[in-house]
């Protein structure tokens, strides 16, 4: 048990930071500068309770009875929930009551060690059940997701058995107890990792999926059939997708709707977000150019199909088909007629 803490402790320091680097950029990540932040201190804030717990399962005692744990245990579900929210109910930060969410963490060091764990534990429950509501608000949207809903929904599973963890503590010896915490940390962190390596754009599908969700129908008065042809249309004989500052207001212009029309039009009739319907496009015509030009440059076949670097046309082009560029490419090649 202690081995596999220390295994998962050792992942979590590293993973951590990487993780806050790579997907809280305001390239890939949905939500405000505000929750992108939350999300790097929810990251460092776990990062930094596997240290500690490495430091006790080692040496014992010392730092985990100290302020700065309190204060990081505390950190944890008040930096999730400020990192989510916008994420999960598509509105921006904003209402000053917001930072009573903060209110926690500045008094956790102040709180004696044995009281702090069961009352960090007794708060979590607490966004645990608002995070639960909030997933279930969702579920018309549940289509649009496949893996992604098993990985949310083991990282939920995770939460509880913390949760479990933390309101048996009595009753379980504190050196276990802590490495099971350890582990489910970076269990945590790993499921959040593989979601994030198979949907690397899923913080802009849920914000999408969230507005759509809340958000009144604007499709009442339209003919939202005639609007399909014309966008498909406009997609497959124009081939507006091979413009790389293609965005939601421009093509909404060109169709004459609102954006918040061509939004719902999309994600109601498609099942899908316009980043993600536009991503489709760009890949297919990648594909059929890879096919066509074996001599052309992964890079120049990016380009040439919209994506504006060879980073987001491989990120892409690998959760759109499961493969790299030049792995379709090569078994294009074997599978080519004589």
């Amino acid at each position: 048990m202690q081995s596999l803490a220390f295994l998962l402790i050792g992942y979590s320091v590293f993973a951590a930071p990487v993780l806050a680097m790579t997907h809280l950029q305001a390239e890939n990540a949905g939500g405000t500068s505000v929750s992108r932040a939350m999300g790097v201190i929810l990251l460092l804030s776990l990062a930094g309770l596997q240290l500690i717990h490495f430091t006790y399962l080692r040496q014992g005692g010392g730092l985990i009875q100290g302020p700065l744990y309190s204060l990081l245990l505390f950190t944890v579900a008040p930096a999730f929930y400020l990192f989510s929210n916008p994420l999960l109910r598509a509105r921006p930060q904003g209402h000053p009551l917001q930072w009573l969410h903060l209110l926690p963490p500045l008094l956790a060091p102040f709180l004696p060690h044995r009281a702090a764990l069961p009352f960090s534990f007794a708060l979590g429950s607490l966004y645990l059940l608002w995070l639960g509501r909030s997933i279930h608000a969702l579920r018309a949207q549940r289509r649009r997701f496949r893996l992604e809903l098993l990985l949310i929904a083991g990282l939920f599973f995770v939460a509880l058995v913390v949760l479990a963890l933390g309101l048996a503590l009595p009753l379980v010896p504190e050196r276990l107890f802590f490495s099971l915490y350890a582990i489910a940390i970076g269990c945590a962190l790993l499921l959040a990792d593989l979601l994030l390596g198979y949907a690397p754009r899923i913080s802009t599908e849920v914000v999408e999926a969230a507005r759509e969700t809340y958000a009144v129908s604007t499709l009442t008065n339209l003919d939202c059939g005639a609007l399909l042809d014309q966008l498909e249309r406009l997609m497959a004989q124009e081939r507006l997708y091979l413009n790389p500052d293609l965005d939601l207001p421009g093509l909404a212009g060109r169709m004459g709707i609102s954006v918040h029309q061509l939004s719902e039009l999309i994600n109601s009739r498609m099942g899908k977000g316009f980043s993600r319907y536009i991503r489709e496009y760009r890949v297919a015509a990648a594909q059929a150019m890879l096919r066509a030009e074996p001599s052309a440059s992964v890079l120049a076949v990016g380009l040439s199909c919209g994506f504006t670097s060879q980073s987001n046309f491989y990120e892409a082009f690998r959760e759109i088909t499961g493969m790299t560029p030049g792995q379709f490419r090569r078994i294009a090649a074997r599978t080519a007629p004589e």
